[in-house]
């Protein structure tokens, strides 16, 4: 009787085990992750706003007032607002032509879009210099012509797309794939236009992997700072951004400055990471949305 008894407890014991070594080890992976969350994220951004208003708001909204801060903000806006309508119109058309069709040479293009995460922004921004530079291949016969682009704002909005280029396109392809050319080929079929058939049956279907690829570029366009700083030249006043400003009022040892402008940077990344938050719980709804409907049309 007792090994009977014992045969029949044992299997509902493992389970019980089973569960609660899963649970231990998913409160185990749970607690690192938010350990190295709060020591690599949390706590310096905690530590940015901290000095950064360490001698009063005052003195924190006296660092945005400067000449220097002025035109390094507007310098970042200023690039960020050419870089980002320009690579989203490269990145639907690169990830249009990638996504729906088959050609000859199309993993050779995507190798190409994604040189930018291969190449350091380093090597990217001395590529450039000595492409456009006054002893570069393009150099002399622009300066026959006084156009600068090196150490001069096109340079800078050069380095930045070309760092930013592949993020529109990499959150796209994917997408583009999955969907496959069925809409597009109906809507030509009832006799809708290329330009039509774009805007109204593709272009629905990819905008929020559109709109999170924007948010993408943009922020690293603000916060790039390898390539902009070989091809800047570090002028105060007119060639430095805001990572670059932030780098000489640091050295310089002004760091209620250097932090609040870096707080600056930091307030905009987390708009970004709530913005994508945002995006992803929005379409996650309207996709469970679409499979309830289409449930419901079912079941009927």
């Amino acid at each position: 009787m007792a090994s009977l008894n014992s045969s029949k407890t044992m299997p509902l014991g493992m389970p019980i085990t089973s569960n609660r070594e899963a649970a231990f080890i998913r409160i185990l992976l749970i607690g690192i992750a938010l350990f190295f969350l709060g020591m690599f994220l949390v706590m310096p951004l905690i530590l940015v706003f901290g000095y950064a208003f360490r001698d009063g708001f005052a003195a924190y909204l006296s660092s945005f007032t400067s000449g220097e801060s002025l035109a390094a903000i507007k310098l970042t806006l200023i690039t960020a607002a050419i870089v980002v309508p320009l690579n989203t119109l490269f990145g639907v058309a690169a990830a249009w032509a990638i996504g729906k069709f088959e050609f000859k040479g199309k993993t050779f293009l995507i190798t190409l879009i994604d040189l930018p995460f291969a190449v350091s922004p380093i090597i990217a921004g001395l590529i450039f210099v000595l492409l456009f530079g006054s002893l570069g291949f393009l150099g002399p016969w622009l300066l026959e012509r006084n156009f600068q682009i090196i150490f001069a704002t096109p340079g800078i909005v050069i380095a930045t797309m070309f760092v930013t280029a592949p993020f529109v396109v990499r959150e796209l392809i994917p997408l583009m794939q999955a969907q496959g050319n069925e809409q597009e080929q109906a809507a030509l079929t009832l006799g809708a236009s290329g330009w039509k058939t774009f805007w109204l049956v593709t272009l629905p279907s990819i905008k929020w992997g559109l709109i999170y690829g924007i948010i993408l570029t943009n922020a690293r366009a603000m916060g790039e700072f390898g390539a902009v700083s070989v091809v800047s030249g570090h002028i105060r006043g007119l060639t430095n951004t805001m990572p670059l400003h932030i780098e000489i009022l640091y050295n310089d040892y002004q760091m209620t400055a250097a932090f609040a402008v870096a707080s600056l940077l930091a307030f905009l990344a987390v708009i970004t990471l709530v913005v994508r938050l945002l995006i992803e719980w929005k379409n996650s709804r309207d996709n469970a949305l679409a499979i309830r409907e289409a449930q419901q049309e079912y079941q009927s």
